[in-house]
């Protein structure tokens, strides 16, 4: 059978996306349950922030024009009272946070004031406005606070909160149905694998990337290397879900059963990508559900679900475009130029090359040249590989900070600008 081609990773993401369109509908939520979730609305100010004038400081409300004078205090403000009127020539006792009273227009900071008896000297560099939060300095009612398609953080709550909101409209949750495939892999927490089978990492791992993401996850369990068994566990999970993801058997091994119990079922519309790790991915469908196939080895299924799965989710979610971070590194590591497939080291960063905490990983012995160091006045970070890039090692992931990005045919040198994807900023 000849095989199909290996779709650049640009190339596969654009077919994987094409046909994305969000879920309709949405769920209100009280906002201590919304974190994580995508904004199904704009949110748009029903308040000022501040509502009112207020102190920024303990210290003396005034008005600027005593400049110079010395006043009697004759009053105390606390957070909480109400602002009332400040007579003329006179100060009043405020503290932070609380309303300025009318007729005032600043506030002396306490360590400032020269407080003799019940008088303040009010020196003679007062401005207006000094030390006051003014109203609507934050927002103003009606400006727009969150776009619809935001992934609330827990600073987006406090915002939400602080307009007095206790609910917030979010898209509904995706159900994803996770399966594993594997006559090999045994459970965590059963006693030590025999001869021959291991643990199954993938699907914890995933599930937690699910979590993470803010999808319903429906564990599927793990299916048995036969076709009969992939074929009834695919279409289970068709059933309920808004989309299936499967870790291993799309790739062209005899016991390899998932590409071809999709292409029975529905059609495979993508297989084969040309990215290390990660090659054997699939994309399709299952009958009318959306159909993700991961590698079966931990670091290809984790780096795949982070370049592939990931953007299709939170496009199927209702997330607007994520401006995620990237940036150049210094290589710490060399390549001869001969790949064919683009890879995605997973490495540490550091500001000193080979810094890498003791954990295990590679560096090309220090030449001595100032300049291959990086030492021309920058301060770049540099990007040291784990020591083992096998597909199968999940440790090169933990130790990561980054996916570090090789393109397909080019040579790097140490000492090399190369382009690194931040793994907190995939995950968040």
């Amino acid at each position: 059978m000849t095989r199909p081609p290996l779709h650049p990773l640009p190339d596969a993401l654009q077919r994987l996306l094409r046909d994305v369109s969000p879920l309709e509908g949405l769920e209100s939520l009280p906002l201590t349950d919304a974190c994580g979730r995508v904004l199904a609305v704009d949110q748009l100010s029903v308040l000022d922030l501040p509502p009112w004038d207020n102190s920024a400081m303990d210290g003396y409300a005034i008005n600027h024009a005593d400049a110079g004078q010395r006043l009697p205090v004759t009053r105390r403000i606390a957070a909480g009272d109400p602002p009332g009127t400040l007579e003329e020539r006179a100060a009043a006792r405020i503290f932070t946070g609380a309303p300025l009273p009318s007729g005032a227009d600043a506030v002396l900071m306490q360590e400032d004031a020269q407080v003799e008896g019940n008088e303040i000297h009010i020196p003679d560099a007062i401005r207006p406005g000094q030390h006051v939060r003014r109203r609507g300095e934050e927002c103003k009612v009606g400006e727009r606070l969150l776009a619809a398609g935001r992934r609330l953080r827990p600073q987006d709550i406090g915002m939400l909160a602080a307009q007095g909101l206790a609910q917030v409209d979010v898209k509904p949750r995706l159900r994803v149905a996770l399966l594993s495939t594997g006559s090999e892999l045994v459970e965590p927490g059963t006693a030590p694998p025999a001869p021959g089978r291991i643990y199954n990492s993938n699907r914890p791992m995933l599930l937690a990337l699910l979590h993470t993401l803010g999808c319903s996850a429906v564990d599927m369990g793990n299916v048995q290397d036969s076709a009969e068994a992939t074929r009834a566990a695919l279409g289970k999970a068709a059933a309920s879900s808004d989309l299936i993801i499967s870790t291993g058997g799309v790739s062209v091994g005899e016991e390899d059963h998932v590409r071809s119990a999709v292409e029975a079922l529905g059609e495979l519309t993508l297989w084969r990508i040309a990215v290390k790790p990660g090659k054997p991915f699939a994309h399709g469908r299952v009958g009318g559900c959306p159909f993700i196939g991961l590698p079966g080895n931990p670091a290809s299924a984790f780096v795949t679900f982070l370049l592939l799965a990931r953007p299709w989710i939170e496009r199927r979610q209702g997330r607007s475009e994520s401006r995620r971070l990237r940036f150049s590194a210094r290589a710490d590591f060399t390549r001869d130029g001969s790949a064919r497939r683009e890879e995605y080291l997973r490495v540490v960063l550091e500001a000193q090359p080979g810094a890498a905490g003791g954990m295990a990983f590679a560096r090309k012995p220090d030449t001595g040249d100032d300049a291959s160091r990086g030492e021309t006045g920058d301060r770049a970070l540099w990007a040291t590989p784990f020591q083992n890039q096998s597909s199968g090692i999940l440790r090169s992931v933990t130790a990561a900070d980054a996916l570090a990005c090789v393109p397909a045919g080019r040579p790097v040198e140490r000492g090399d600008e190369v382009e690194v994807l931040p793994l907190d900023q995939l995950l968040s």
